[in-house]
């Protein structure tokens, strides 16, 4: 199973691109996990998006190749920020990319309660027309306190957490494959 890991943010250090870095080497059964950023892409002004730039059909070929998506989201000001927000409005426009595609949401914060706010936001974006992914229902991974999650290598320390990653990653592993199925018959 090929999965693209999005990193929700442009931020130079992020905990949701240290998680997905984590997934992409801890779940290697089956499953490679390519850490996407979006850092790089431009404004979206519908007005000039024309041309669309490289790196922009660069990220939609990458999303359109894979099984399924990962997109690790931080909370600003109980939303998604505005870099997912912008990558989101480019592949909606360009090249649907996510048009029935499985999506798995997870999100880390500083704080204790995770995502929250931010996953309810992007799941509602996910589903909307121009984008119409398959977005994992529960199974909703929201890490707070990042600080202590992590140790300085990157691993996750939590026994708890870890458990709880995995369960929700088997369950997306699942609704990817029940969807390939489905889309071969």
């Amino acid at each position: 199973m090929k999965i693209i890991g999005l990193v929700g943010n442009n931020a130079d250090f992020s905990y949701n691109r240290l998680l997905l870095q984590f997934m992409s080497s801890h779940f290697t059964t089956d499953v490679d996990i390519e850490v996407a950023e979006i850092k790089d892409l431009p404004m979206f002004n519908e007005s000039t998006a024309q041309p669309t730039p490289a790196c922009v059909t660069t990220l939609a070929a990458k999303i359109a190749a894979a099984d399924g998506v990962i997109i690790a989201t931080p909370e600003y000001d109980h939303s998604i920020p505005a870099s997912l927000k912008n990558c989101l409005e480019w592949l909606s426009y360009a090249a649907h990319p996510f048009t029935d595609k499985p999506v798995m949401v997870v999100g880390v914060s500083l704080g204790q309660q995770g995502t929250s706010f931010a996953q309810t936001q992007l799941r509602e974006i996910l589903n909307s027309p121009g984008l119409n992914a398959h977005v994992l229902s529960g199974n909703q991974f929201m890490m707070g306190f990042a600080k202590k999650q992590f140790d300085q290598n990157g691993q996750l320390t939590d026994d708890r957490t870890l458990d709880f990653l995995t369960q929700c990653f088997q369950t997306f592993q699942q609704f990817g494959q029940a969807h390939r199925l489905m889309t071969v018959e």
